[in-house]
């Protein structure tokens, strides 16, 4: 190959790939719009579960391209915990309800908070089964949900892997992964027993990567803390934890030190490990997730608290 040819070689070979990509995201974006309209189609009285991060933000994202002109025709229910990050809350406020105008039902479980249940004296398998799954399963029967939308998708985690698009919970709101229909060719089953309720993912098919690279492309507002900076931090059992307030209990020994860390998942924040990364657009991480050996969710300790974690927590309704 001559000198000369070179550039126009690799010139060749990006626009290549950007027109791959280009074309990969344009399909997942494709399902994802029709699997939505469909859970319209379908359901009675479904809504979108906003935890507030980067996979909530994408398919609200596809909320509102699926039902433009319009509001996406679904209110969007956040479990909050009361232990977010307050620059998640803060986002959620800014962005959903004011930016966008959407009806988002913050729903606590005030008994929970009444009896002190937090994340330091009462572990995280017994703090996320009161402060997230029972207000969940709560908040969709006050409600008289049939369909809860979320943004889960099967690279995450080996449970996540073995849901359906549709994925059935019986009256009680539990999931039995032996007990779930066949998803041929793109066919749906909808039907359900009138006291059933169903978890909806559009993201099913979606990496990691595709969700930053169609950040990336779509220009989706996302929460600050994905972006690398300066931030408190110790290190706690492995992870990297951010003292994001003054309910941080330190352990004897801990002090806090400014490491510059981003998150590649939120949740609550005494919970939830950041990593060392100085990626501080969209464009760098991107370049991160195609260069990183480590999974996602390696930060969040409710996935370890025992054997099969997330899988018991599903089965007792859990999102």
């Amino acid at each position: 190959m001559s000198e000369a040819a070179a550039p126009a070689q690799a010139l060749h070979r990006q626009t290549s790939q950007h027109h791959e990509r280009s074309a990969h995201l344009a399909m997942l974006e494709a399902e994802s719009i029709y699997i939505l309209r469909e859970v319209i189609a379908e359901l009675d009285n479904p809504v979108l579960l906003y935890s507030i991060g980067k996979d909530s933000s994408v398919i609200l994202h596809l909320a509102l391209k699926a039902f433009y002109p319009g509001k996406p025709p679904f209110p969007l229910l956040h479990i909050d915990s009361t232990w977010e990050f307050r620059e998640m809350i803060e986002f959620r406020e800014r962005h959903a309800r004011r930016e966008l105008g959407l009806d988002v039902i913050a729903y606590v479980n005030e008994e929970g908070v009444r009896a002190g249940i937090n994340p330091f004296d009462h572990g995280s398998s017994v703090y996320t089964d009161v402060m997230r799954t029972q207000p969940l399963r709560e908040a969709l029967t006050k409600h008289g949900f049939d369909a809860a939308i979320g943004g889960g998708r099967r690279d995450e985690e080996r449970s996540r892997a073995k849901e359906r698009v549709f994925s059935f919970r019986d009256h009680q709101h539990r999931w039995d992964p032996r007990n779930q229909r066949a998803e041929l060719w793109g066919l749906y089953n909808t039907w359900k027993k009138s006291d059933e309720c169903l978890r909806v993912f559009p993201l099913s098919n979606w990496t990691e990567l595709d969700i930053w690279q169609y950040i990336l492309q779509e220009q989706i507002p996302i929460v600050p803390l994905y972006f690398a900076e300066p931030r408190p931090t110790v290190e706690r059992d492995g992870d990297l934890i951010v003292v994001d307030d003054q309910r941080m209990r330190l352990r004897d020994g801990e002090t806090p030190e400014m490491k510059t860390v981003r998150f590649r998942t939120l949740g609550c924040y005494p919970v939830t490990g950041a990593i060392e990364s100085t990626a501080t657009t969209v464009e760098a991480i991107v370049h991160e997730m195609l260069t990183t050996r480590l999974s996602e969710r390696q930060g969040r300790a409710i996935d370890r608290d025992e054997a099969a974690a997330m899988e018991r927590k599903k089965r007792q309704g859990y999102f």
